[in-house]
């Protein structure tokens, strides 16, 4: 199947990388809260065999849906997909630490990017059942069922979930911000941007391609920005897929969080 710009083909896109997530949800329950196989690759990055396993089962799964090319967190790099207009960015398991521990805020991250953006993502949380959806211009659903970023510009009172320090810092700018527990999964966190439940988050720098692309669409499609703490838009299928300090909100508070730290960047970069 070709993809082009056409609504039907990504469509069918959509529903077969649906059906894919969940198929891939259901194998790391499987090992969930059970015994397997664990370790650290490079310096502090945890990963299993449920890691492998769903990435497998995905990379056959995307690539019958669509012949495109391949970056995930648990695959060697190729760097032909530099060439590919359409590029497969993939998570197996977001918040491998929270999986590892028995908790329940990880996710199945994966999104089709498109010329350096996401076109279509998908998002699964199996633990909670919650299947974020999305195709670019057409918004975004969790279960079926439309989401919107919170509205408004306010910054007391509003939810904020993030690393600890950059909490810290924007509660010295405005004391009255709540601060909600920090989700393990980072593409999870900037889907309860997406549907409200957050009204911003954070992510410190050194986050990649696969932990963002599937989130930044769901986020950009219910109303809500994603972008560096200073103001710049993410670009995917890049040599080095790696990224700066990140926040994560609702439009106008986008706007005004960056006007807040623009003159304090060291403390939230």
């Amino acid at each position: 199947m070709a993809v082009s710009d056409g609504a039907m083909d990504r469509v069918e896109v959509r529903d077969g990388l649906a059906a894919a997530v969940r198929e891939a949800g259901a194998l790391a329950l499987q090992t969930f809260r059970g015994q397997l196989k664990s370790w650290i690759k490079g310096k502090s990055s945890p990963v299993s065999e449920a890691d492998l396993a769903v990435d497998a089962l995905l990379r056959e799964r995307l690539l019958t849906i669509l012949d495109a090319g391949w970056l995930s967190e648990e695959t060697e790099d190729d760097p032909a997909r530099l060439q590919r207009a359409d590029v497969w960015v993939v998570d197996p398991i977001d918040g491998t630490r929270a999986y590892l521990a028995g908790l329940p805020d990880w996710a199945i991250s994966v999104a089709l990017v498109n010329a350096g953006r996401p076109v279509v993502a998908a998002l699964y949380a199996p633990v909670t059942d919650e299947l974020f959806l999305s195709i670019a211009g057409t918004g975004a659903t969790l279960n079926g069922v439309p989401i919107k970023a919170s509205k408004g510009d306010q910054i007391a009172d509003a939810k904020f979930s993030g690393p600890k320090r950059r909490l810290e810092s924007l509660a010295t700018i405005e004391p009255a911000i709540q601060t909600m527990p920090r989700v393990p999964s980072l593409a999870l966190r900037i889907a309860r941007v997406a549907t409200g439940a957050l009204d911003g988050a954070f992510a410190g720098p050194d986050s990649h391609d696969w932990d963002l692309a599937a989130a930044d669409l769901l986020v950009h499609e219910a109303g809500g920005l994603i972008s560096t703490v200073t103001g710049q838009s993410l670009v995917y299928n890049r040599p080095n897929p790696v990224h700066d300090a990140l926040l994560a909100a609702g439009r106008a508070r986008h706007a005004v969080l960056l006007s807040l730290i623009r003159d304090r960047l060291a403390e939230f970069a």
